[in-house]
């Protein structure tokens, strides 16, 4: 068992490590058989809706270079079945919890975050940022008064601390993520993947059979940082997670420099499932050499 001596803290939280995985790519019952998953900072679960639903018809992942586009299209079994199982599972394995909550409307995300009002769960990120759905989610995330009406009526439901998930397909990401902390956001997640596809050379037709989807992957890097850097510099003190091309404990030290406050790892974790536990040990060593930055993280601070 790795003992961190490199903490964060994310909307009040304490996190162990600054280290997290991110929604879709986690799933406990596989991630437990290569890591102890209470080790990490953080676990984001798969986004849950008010029903099941199927997600997207296949094929839904194409490879591309140094990335992935998918269009799973947030398939879960639903708030009542995380409730029953998902959530008790990870707490009883003393997992501190960020809940990823979907939807199609806002009545959709008002119905999941009043049924995790009183749940264990420690955070709440609301995604308002998938490109594989075909209603909600995008178009709520790139309309800076859609989304501060709907964070506003979800900061009236619950008192957990929210963060909000903010998309790049849009002109000026500093714009939806001032509309985000004005109506009660408690911290910001960027960035969730950019919208992609490929084309079958043989058939001349999209891989995907919902044409398009999300490209994550080392390819997002560049372009997640960037974000980071624009969001921290227009909100300097809003706590923010980083995410996007994250495959190394190097690229999660970038974030942290770029002025986040933790990260979290999406893709690699599926193509190296032991991914997150092996970054959050290697970036204690990298902040060992750091104290100046690991002291700010540790007080809620950030290099910028």
């Amino acid at each position: 068992m790795t003992t961190y001596t490199h903490s964060t803290i994310v909307a009040g939280i304490p996190w162990k490590n600054p280290v997290a995985t991110a929604s879709g790519t986690f799933l406990a019952e596989a991630s437990t058989q290569y890591y102890d998953v209470s080790e990490l900072g953080a676990v984001t679960t798969k986004g849950v809706s008010p029903i099941p639903w199927e997600g997207n018809p296949s094929p839904r992942t194409a490879e591309s270079p140094s990335g992935t586009v998918n269009s799973v299209g947030l398939q879960n079994p639903g708030i009542d079945h995380y409730l029953a199982n998902d959530l008790p599972q990870l707490k009883q394995l003393g997992a501190t919890v960020i809940t990823n909550v979907a939807g199609h409307t806002p009545d959709d995300y008002i119905q999941v975050v009043k049924k995790l009002d009183n749940s264990p769960a420690d955070m709440l990120e609301i995604n308002v940022s998938c490109p594989n759905v075909n209603a909600g989610g995008l178009s709520i995330g790139t309309d800076p008064t859609t989304l501060y009406n709907l964070i506003t009526d979800l900061r009236k439901t619950t008192n957990k601390p929210l963060i909000v998930k903010l998309t790049p397909n849009v002109t000026d990401i500093t714009t939806i993520a001032k509309a985000a902390t004005d109506a009660g956001a408690d911290a910001l997640s960027l960035i969730n993947t950019l919208i992609g596809m490929r084309i079958n050379t043989t058939t001349g037709q999209p891989i995907l059979a919902n044409t398009t989807g999300g490209l994550s992957g080392p390819a997002i890097l560049p372009i997640g940082l960037a974000n980071v850097w624009k969001v921290r510099t227009a909100l300097p003190h809003t706590p923010i997670i980083g995410i996007g091309g994250i495959h190394n404990a190097h690229t999660a030290l970038e974030y942290l420099y770029a002025g986040a406050n933790a990260i979290e790892i999406g893709a690699t974790a599926l193509l190296n499932p032991q991914a997150p536990h092996t970054i959050a040990q290697e970036l204690e060593t990298l902040l060992d050499q750091r104290p100046a930055l690991a002291a700010k993280l540790a007080a809620g601070e950030t290099w910028r």
